[in-house]
């Protein structure tokens, strides 16, 4: 065998084999999540009839089975569908811009390791010597990578909404662009905060202090939720669909889309989420580690059992965030576009550059305990909760009078809301009041 082909380069191939397939297996199990949670909270039942019968008779007992072959009827309908090219549109970027944005979604995990490290055993037998990193890149950049390879998604949105050559399609991407170029900036920062306290780039290094010193959500309570509110936003996911938004412009960017080149759109998004839900995990909340302040497996290299419960905690803790993705869905109303704007220039960024300063000064304090993060944390929280009622406020959509109108009545007039006597107030409009 070569001396190039390593147990490193081989761990890395299939890793990153297996992961792509499990995301693509997540994407298309989420929509149905969603679906059902989006149901349970609209008090409906959702899809409970598909199953994996195909109509066939002798597969009737594959009927039903609790509505699990909705994705595969949803995947075999997108391809069937006609895949339509509208006139007058740039067909070579029109056809690279579902490509340009699903690339980044599905490279970006590479970085995650989803197991940690493992020494070579395969219950009790040594398939090799040393041990390897369960991850597609073991990296000491790695970071870097998935921040860079997460902000190349908004070129396929801005290519597909101008090559649309539609203005609901163009305004689409412009939102996009504009919301995700604004909220890289907090998102940046916060991950900034999380690396000072580190002092690492490479993520197995982030889940050992961890580890060591407590899951980071302790540690940065607001970094944590400015990142979360950050992931949000750069997935175009709500209450930040403004790119998307179906009661302003049809369907945003992908309003002239069909079949599979619509369904690498669709796809995207929640490849988006899922890594960008699994970076949550990595930073703030312990990666494989099971409990906070509790020592499992630490970062000593495991046999395989022990890898594949990592990976299983790993998913388990992406799949539940992702989830809790959902439920923000469909439990807030979509954010107006220049109020998801502000809230980036005009309180995130300036909370999360306090929390970067907050965290330089720690550190070089040596005061990084949880404890005395959170301390911290809790303070700007305070300040920022006594210097806001003195803030300047910005009321873009003032409510302008209308002479007239029952809130602004003429001089003298009486202004009644009581409905006019007549059917409107008769209880019975049709037989009428009177006894039969």
């Amino acid at each position: 065998m070569p001396t190039w082909i390593t147990p490193q380069l081989v761990v890395s191939a299939v890793t990153i084999f297996v992961v792509v397939h499990v995301i693509l297996i997540i994407c298309a199990y989420a929509v149905q999540a969603e679906r059902k949670i989006s149901a349970y909270i609209q008090d409906r039942i959702g899809p409970n009839r598909t199953g994996f019968d195909f109509g066939l008779p002798q597969l009737s007992f594959l009927k039903g089975m609790l509505g699990l072959g909705q994705p595969l009827a949803d995947g075999i309908k997108f391809l069937v569908k006609e895949d339509f090219t509208p006139n007058r549109v740039d067909k070579v970027l029109f056809t690279l811009a579902p490509a340009i944005i699903i690339v980044p979604a599905l490279i970006g995990f590479i970085i995650i390791p989803w197991g940690g490290l493992w020494n070579g055993n395969v219950f009790g037998y040594q398939l090799f010597e040393g041990e390897v990193a369960i991850v597609g890149a073991d990296i000491n950049i790695g970071i870097v990578y998935l921040l860079a390879v997460a902000a190349l998604g908004v070129y396929g949105v801005t290519i597909g909404g101008w090559a649309s050559n539609n203005k609901f399609s163009f305004l689409g991407g412009l939102r996009a662009t504009a919301q995700m170029l604004s909220y890289e900036i907090p998102m940046g920062l916060a991950i900034l905060a999380v690396l000072l306290l580190v002092g690492s780039l490479r993520p197995l290094d982030i889940i050992a202090y961890q580890n060591e010193h407590g899951w980071l959500v302790f540690s940065h309570p607001l970094a944590c939720l400015i990142f979360y509110i950050c992931a949000l936003a750069e997935s175009n996911r709500a209450p930040f669909d403004n790119a998307e938004a179906e009661q302003e412009l049809v369907g945003g960017y992908h309003t002239e889309y069909s079949s599979m080149r619509f369904a690498l759109f669709f796809l995207a998004e929640y490849a988006h989420l899922v890594t960008g839900s699994a970076f949550f995990v990595l930073l703030f909340f312990g990666g494989f580690e099971l409990l906070p302040f509790m020592e499992t497996w630490g970062l000593a290299a495991t046999g395989l059992g022990a890898v594949l419960l990592k990976c299983g905690v790993f998913f388990g803790k992406t799949i539940l965030v992702v989830c809790f993705a959902m439920l923000v869905r469909w439990s807030l109303p979509r954010l107006r576009y220049d109020q998801v704007m502000m809230m980036a220039w005009s309180a995130l960024i300036p909370v999360t550059l306090a929390i970067v300063m907050l965290t330089s000064v720690m550190v070089y304090l040596g005061k990084t305990q949880w404890y005395w993060m959170l301390a911290g944390n809790a303070a700007i929280g305070a300040v920022l909760l006594a210097i806001q009622p003195i803030l300047p406020k910005n009321i873009p959509n003032r409510k302008i009078p209308l002479y007239g109108s029952r809130f602004s009545p003429m001089p003298g007039e009486r202004v009644s809301t009581r409905a006019t006597p007549g059917l409107a107030t008769e209880d019975r409009p049709i037989e009428g009041s009177l006894p039969a």
